[in-house]
């Protein structure tokens, strides 16, 4: 098992290889060399019936995928049956025909991927509906080992997949489904980041497809801390003036995914009573939306004089919405009856002032801010919440515990979310590609 491990390993570690910094040409020149050289120090071991000791299996796996890598996107491959890599039994491991037919399925690939970016360019993907598609889902129910148990509600026994039967289609245009390797290709040696609350750590969850993909908790995006007040009692204040000092520096990970809504909605927070804090003056009383938009204000100072506009990529993940009936999530507010999405516009929730404020903040910003904007095709998924399905023990299922009606079940809404960004990042990634 363990060569296997080591080959895993080592495909891995390929796939973080920066592309060379030269032209096309020479780039194909200097891979074609790298191959014959491999290929003579796997001959000249074949003559000897023995491997060099520095050429381990790692090392040759290396070799002939790095090879493969760059072959694939030769054209003046021309297609025979010649044989370029063998194994100790002279089965043929890589071949021109492999590579022409790798040729042209990439090429294929190409010109689809070309096709989705033409339709999404002129679209806006956030705005569209909830249609019935009976196809699998991205992975099946209970396949994911990484889920929070929060999020895992087939594992938790709830007993319908119906919330699972649905995709998101903008009006107008086609969003791609997502592809976890082609995703993987773009994120090659590349580091993404997740910073924000709860909500982000669902998306996170989703994303998770092999790959290692960071995750800040930083529900505010600004400094959560205990300062002293008159009497000398420590208390919690939340200081609107410093952004969140994280556990670990991501200010030059290639895309950061930020967020911060639902942390705002608590009662601490919302009544704003000696909570909210500037340098050292502690507001008796902060109407909530006015110190969300300070502190969006520092976040953004933040981003725009520590992000490397040319090297990173910003997301702002929207509000997402909640179904609580009847009542908060503290004092009886429920949605385990919700079977079906809503369909009347006329019952989603209005637009939420906070994200009205975050889009007047990103609009006045030097950096580049893609807006993720759930919010609408959120407030349609009543159905797709955990609400007594958030822990495996039945005896929390019954309908007078606290339900969670804000995070998602997963397979579930979350995935849309990521069909979205992956549509997005197609974007952003082809322009980018472009302009070098």
């Amino acid at each position: 098992m363990a060569p296997f491990k080591n080959l895993f390993t080592t495909s891995i570690n390929i796939s973080r290889i920066p592309s060379f910094p030269l032209p096309r040409s020479r780039t194909h020149c200097l891979a074609i060399a790298l191959l014959l050289v491999s290929l003579f120090f796997f001959s000249s071991a074949s003559l000897t019936n023995q491997l060099p000791s520095f050429l381990t299996a790692s090392s040759l796996a290396s070799s002939i995928l790095f090879a493969a890598n760059y072959i694939s996107p030769f054209s003046s491959i021309t297609s025979s049956s010649t044989c370029l890599v063998s194994d100790s039994t002279d089965n043929c491991k890589l071949s021109s025909v492999t590579a022409m037919e790798r040729t042209r399925m990439n090429s294929r690939k190409e010109e689809e991927t070309d096709d989705v970016i033409a339709g999404l360019s002129s679209c806006d993907i956030f705005n569209g509906n909830w249609v019935l598609d009976d196809s699998d889902p991205v992975y099946q129910p209970g396949s994911c080992p990484f889920l929070d148990d929060a999020f895992n509600c087939f594992n938790n026994g709830r007993p319908d997949l119906d919330y699972l039967r649905y995709r998101w289609k903008p009006h107008g245009c086609h969003i791609p489904r997502f592809d976890g390797r082609q995703m993987l290709r773009m994120l090659r040696g590349k580091r993404m980041v997740f910073v924000g609350d709860s909500l982000n750590r669902n998306m996170w969850q989703s994303l998770d497809y092999n790959c290692s993909i960071d995750f800040v908790k930083s529900p505010f995006l600004v400094q959560e801390w205990r300062s002293p007040d008159r009497r000398g009692d420590r208390r919690e204040r939340l200081r609107l003036d410093m952004i969140q000092t994280p556990s670990f520096n991501y200010h030059d990970a290639d895309i950061i995914i930020f967020n911060t809504g639902h942390w705002w909605t608590h009662q601490k927070t919302y009544k704003g009573k000696n909570y909210f804090q500037e340098g050292r003056r502690v507001y008796n009383r902060l109407e909530v939306n006015e110190a969300y938009k300070k502190a969006l204000r520092t976040w953004a100072k933040w981003v725009d004089s520590n992000i490397n506009r040319s090297h990173t990529r910003v997301f702002f993940g929207g509000y997402s919405a909640s179904h609580f009936r009847k009542g908060k999530w503290d004092s009886g507010g429920h949605c385990h009856e919700e079977r079906q999405p809503i369909t009347n516009d006329t019952q989603l929730k209005p637009y939420p002032m906070m994200m009205k404020i975050l889009e007047s903040v990103i609009s006045e910003m030097k950096t580049p801010v893609f807006y993720l904007n759930i919010t609408r095709m959120t407030g349609y998924r009543k159905d797709g919440h955990p609400s007594v399905y958030r822990k495996p023990d039945v005896h929390q299922r019954t309908p007078g515990i606290i339900q969670d009606c804000s995070h998602w079940c997963l397979p579930g809404v979350p995935d849309s979310w990521n069909e979205l960004f992956y549509a997005a990042y197609l974007l952003s990634h082809h322009d980018l590609s472009s302009n070098h």
